[in-house]
């Protein structure tokens, strides 16, 4: 059966970057306050970014696990609420940077937080809950393993930890299994205490009539429990080191390309018992959100082959993925997929042909569209209906640093931008003075079913907000919403662009 999407819109925001006093967004009062901010709005959707615990760089697309939330969203209110801290504990609260998070200040801070709160819930009776949730994780068993072993290894990745438990001999397994068996169980709480936050604030969405656009990387980091527990799905060597990684061949980010450095899956071998690892990761992230956007479609009709040890990602070879089989096996075993098809940079007539076989909605980014050069087809006002539209996402500027670069680099291109959106928009522009929202009110006027905006454009923001520069490491992930930004003029407008184009009750154009 077809999946179709409703036409309708909404917001990207990832929860670290809401407002929150301890240095960091998470998943408390501030964002049961956004999603009523969404309802008031008439937005329907809210996408996020993966919600898995972030490793190199803090990128939440390089984490140590594609199952496990991450702690640092973990809300220390709602464990004060829950019992398991006291008032004084959260008293003395370091003067955290409100527009941009502290990953080392806040994780240290938060660490010694969830640590006392481990503490008192050892003394508390535990509530069936718990036993279910430890019982039912499947992934979970590995992960807290990993987590431990890599504390106690001083944070190494694991192919430098002692070669007996970094290759999981079985005699190894049980001697740290015993020797770390507190530290585990630490693991096994913060992951409890996740994802009921979680999918207390997913519900909270839900009975808003709020859907949640979750993030799924087609790759995992080499450094993850995924990698270590499952050796014979990646292209590693016999010593468990990389042998072929991932990234993409030179495109519009980067001159280089961009060397992501991930292990490749062993296709043919995840083959032989039906994708299961796939298909328990798919599984666990429909649980904990509602429509699943698909990063790195293309990967899966043909990805970039790199030898390990490149100093780029210039030499490589694209290598055909699984493609439509393995779309017909998720489905066998999971039924229809709400998936949207992160289509963007190198595109060719198979990956289209694929997605299309499936009636998976493509993206499409204004930013990369509203340009001369363009072939009329791919103008905003050709687009189809099954098709997701942004002004940008989180791996472009802001709509605001875009534009004042054009000017600067480009006049002419600058100029037939405005020619465009002064023809696209006459007569109906509700805001003629600002450029984002002109953008954005090109967005919601399209056929295209659904359209998400970053919370920096409907804001406005200049380039300092930017979430990502790609093929970078350093200085990303960290933008935060200032606090009393979400104002109920915003709100209004919002809501009135909704009501205008159609996007506030779930209907087909």
């Amino acid at each position: 059966m077809i999946m179709i999407f409703d036409r309708e819109s909404g917001i990207l925001l990832h929860p670290s970057s809401l407002p929150a006093k301890y240095g960091i967004g998470d998943l408390g009062e501030e964002a049961y306050d956004f999603i009523d901010f969404l309802q008031g709005a008439k937005q329907r959707l809210w996408q996020i970014l993966p919600l898995n615990p972030p490793g190199y760089g803090e990128s939440p697309f390089q984490c140590y696990s594609a199952f496990a939330g991450n702690p640092l969203l973990i809300s220390p209110d709602r464990l004060w609420a829950a019992g398991l801290l006291l008032k004084d504990d959260l008293q003395e609260v370091p003067e955290f940077c409100e527009s941009r998070v502290q990953f080392a200040l806040v994780r240290e801070y938060k660490e010694r937080l969830l640590r006392k709160a481990y503490q008192n819930f050892k003394r508390k009776k535990k509530d069936s809950g718990y036993e279910e949730f430890i019982f039912e994780a499947s992934w979970l068993k590995d992960f807290t393993l990993f987590m431990a072993l890599k504390n106690y290894f001083k944070g190494l990745p694991w192919n430098q930890w002692e070669s007996s438990i970094a290759l999981r001999e079985e005699r190894a397994m049980a001697h740290y299994r015993t020797l770390l068996a507190e530290e585990i169980a630490y693991h096994g709480f913060v992951q409890f205490i996740f994802f009921t936050q979680w999918l207390n604030l997913k519900k909270y969405a839900n009975s808003r009539e709020i859907k949640i656009i979750g993030d799924l990387p087609i790759f995992v980091s080499y450094d993850s429990s995924d990698a270590w527990a499952h050796p014979r799905l990646f292209e590693l060597d016999e010593q468990g080191n990389p042998a072929k990684v991932a990234g993409v061949p030179p495109d519009y980010f980067s001159e280089t390309g961009q060397l992501w450095g991930n292990p490749l899956y062993r296709w043919e071998e995840m083959e032989k018992d039906g994708y299961r690892w796939w298909r328990e990761r798919f599984n666990s992230l429909l649980k904990t959100v509602d429509i699943v956007r698909l990063d790195h479609f293309r990967g899966f009709e043909a990805y970039w082959e790199i030898a390990a040890g490149q100093p780029t990602a210039v030499q490589g070879r694209w290598v055909k993925g699984p493609g439509e089989k393995f779309f017909r096996t998720m489905m066998k075993h999971l039924g229809d997929m709400p998936v949207i098809a992160e289509d963007l940079g190198l595109i060719t007539p198979e990956v289209y042909e694929l997605k299309d076989q499936f009636h998976f909605p493509g993206m499409k980014v204004l930013q990369f569209h509203l340009h001369s050069s363009e072939k009329e087809l791919y103008l905003p006002h050709h687009y189809e209906s099954n098709t997701v539209v942004y002004t940008g996402t989180h791996d472009n500027d802001t709509t605001l640093g875009w534009y004042k670069g054009l000017l600067l680099e480009d006049p002419q291109e600058a100029a037939f931008l405005h020619q465009y959106l002064k023809e696209y928009l006459d007569g109906v522009t509700t805001f003629p003075e600002n450029i984002c929202w002109q953008m954005i009110e090109v967005a919601f006027s399209t056929a295209a079913n659904t359209v998400i905006i970053p919370l920096q454009d409907i804001l406005c923001l200049d380039s300092d907000a930017r979430m990502n520069f790609p093929g970078t490491v350093g200085g990303n992930w960290e933008w935060r919403l200032r606090p009393g930004s979400l104002t109920p003029e915003l709100q209004e407008r919002l809501a009135r662009l909704s009501v205008l184009y159609n996007r506030n009750n779930g209907t087909q154009i």
